[in-house]
């Protein structure tokens, strides 16, 4: 690490958590680690294995490549790729244990006509999201049926809920996944996942016994779970500028100082993922708020200091979880998006 810009991940935070939320979900059989994006933007290997450790028996991610990572440091977990793997790219997905996701009827035909070793697939049932899934529970039945007579072992059955705040939407996909289903014995298949985080907190749907794990494991979830923060991004101050009344700062000059202020440039920007937007928000130096101002460049952004600061202290550009909320919603997002925008050119560094 060249760059004294790099985001902080607590390990033992995560195992905590994910210890925690089993706890507080027991009764399921499997529970998926959802792991894609790079572990919503935790990096990897140490995180991967401290979701392991917390007690996930199950990995998803999005698509093949993530899933291959994974392989190169363990070969045994078992890893659903919940986006749609090019036929072609199959005798891949099976040599390396990754079970697929069969979305729709034609996928399936043009499966069972090109590759005909054994692999695993999950079906996706579309109860509303219409992203992703089967819908007509017509189409649902003939898949069901070529599967049962085909080389794929059908081990899953799952499907995700849009609206978990909302219980009668929630519900009702319940009901429209049991009904699309219902010309089968649920019971018979290996697997039944339903709900990601938010959902499985909120509800239980009796007909599944497995549940997915995603923002939760992070902490940014609002339950009754005492759970820990596990995400901070730190900087430093390399230079700090005395601006006279008058003087613009940054480009466009759209920050105009009206009286002599001081200014320190942090080592950070839109390229490490601190979109412009952030401009206005709060950052935290020597534990005192101080905000960004000035156009963010591509690599560094100005922060409006007072005269305690100096070069070389520390700045935490993202520090906790009430930090992440308060970013996310300055931003008009979501605290996902906070996470998963750093970019992989600034380290992950673990403790």
């Amino acid at each position: 690490m060249h760059r004294n810009t790099y985001v902080e991940i607590n390990l033992s935070n995560i195992t905590n958590n994910v210890k925690k939320i089993i706890n507080k979900l027991s009764g399921f059989k499997y529970y998926f680690g959802v792991v894609k994006a790079d572990c919503y933007g935790h990096n990897n290997i140490e995180t991967v294995n401290a979701i392991i450790n917390g007690g996930c028996n199950y990995l998803t991610v999005a698509t093949l490549d993530e899933a291959l990572e994974i392989r190169k440091f363990n070969t045994s977990i078992p890893i659903l790729c919940l986006g749609i793997i090019k036929v072609n790219d199959l005798d891949i997905a099976q040599q390396n244990n990754i079970t697929i996701t069969i979305n729709r009827l034609d996928y399936l035909i043009e499966v069972l006509n090109n590759y005909h070793k054994e692999l695993k697939c999950h079906i996706k049932i579309n109860t509303g999201m219409n992203r992703l899934g089967v819908k007509d529970k017509r189409e649902f039945n003939e898949m069901y049926k070529l599967i049962s007579n085909s080389n794929l072992y059908l081990e899953g059955l799952y499907t995700h809920i849009y609206c978990p705040d909302n219980k009668e939407l929630t519900y009702n996909q319940y009901d429209l996944f049991k009904n699309i289903t219902n010309d089968i014995n649920l019971n018979e298949i290996d697997i039944v996942h339903v709900s990601a985080s938010e959902a499985t907190i909120n509800y239980r749907a009796d007909f599944a016994n497995g549940c997915r794990l995603g923002i939760i494991m992070y902490g940014l979830l609002d339950t009754n779970i005492d759970l820990e923060s596990t995400f901070s991004l730190y900087s430093e101050v390399i230079q700090i500028n005395e601006l006279e009344p008058g003087e613009t700062l940054g480009y466009n000059a759209n920050y105009k100082a009206d009286k002599k202020t001081r200014i320190a440039v942090i080592p950070i920007g839109y390229a490490d993922g601190i979109i412009r937007k952030n401009t206005g928000r709060y950052i935290y130096i020597n534990d005192k708020k101080y905000n960004i101002v000035g156009n963010i460049c591509m690599d560094m952004l100005y922060i409006e200091i007072d005269e305690t600061i100096k070069v070389g202290d520390k700045v935490t550009i993202i520090k906790d979880i009430d930090h992440i909320n308060y970013i996310a919603d300055y931003l008009d997002t979501i605290n996902y998006e906070i996470i998963c925008s750093i970019s992989k050119r600034v380290p992950r560094i673990y403790k």
